[in-house]
């Protein structure tokens, strides 16, 4: 596994580790819980790992031309690894109500399966191919995935963190 996702996968382990129970669905007024926190992540996940199993089972990328602003958008958060606050989760990636124990269970498997996903597209098209689109930030590489889900995850830990107590 990549550096970035091995630092994500320690990250939500040291997250979510001896966190009270009684604590997980603590949130201030209209913000989610650590659950719908980790859940988002894990959803997150699993669309990476469905469109990497797109591109494979087509043997192509699926990336479209970058605009202007996903090129901007990917320079703040990719490259710079800036994740800005308050944006709406894509609707795709907004918790549905699993509950905290399948949840925990399944977000490391989940992202295991990603980042093997992405090493087998990586090896198969190149490491400079943009194997297809973020919903907002436009084309990625396997390694602008990588760290993606990397800014993403540890800008989420640390909500999680704030919501369980684990800061």
């Amino acid at each position: 596994m990549d550096s970035y996702l091995e630092r994500l996968c320690q990250e939500l382990e040291d997250a979510i580790r001896d966190a009270n129970p009684n604590v997980w669905a603590q949130a201030p007024p209209g913000k989610w819980n650590a659950t719908q926190i980790l859940e988002h992540l894990f959803l997150s996940y699993k669309g990476t790992t469905r469109g990497v199993e797109k591109c494979l089972e087509l043997g192509a990328p699926l990336s479209t031309r970058s605009t202007l602003q996903q090129r901007l958008g990917t320079l703040l958060v990719v490259n710079i690894g800036y994740f800005p606050s308050g944006r709406k989760a894509p609707e795709r990636v907004v918790p549905r109500g699993m509950p905290v124990e399948e949840v925990r269970q399944a977000i490391l498997p989940e992202l295991h399966a990603m980042a093997s996903g992405l090493d087998v597209c990586e090896r198969r098209f190149g490491a400079g191919a943009k194997i297809m689109d973020h919903v907002v930030l436009g084309p990625f590489t396997a390694a602008q995935w990588r760290k993606f889900h990397w800014v993403h995850g540890r800008h989420h830990a640390r909500q999680i963190r704030e919501r369980i107590g684990n800061a």
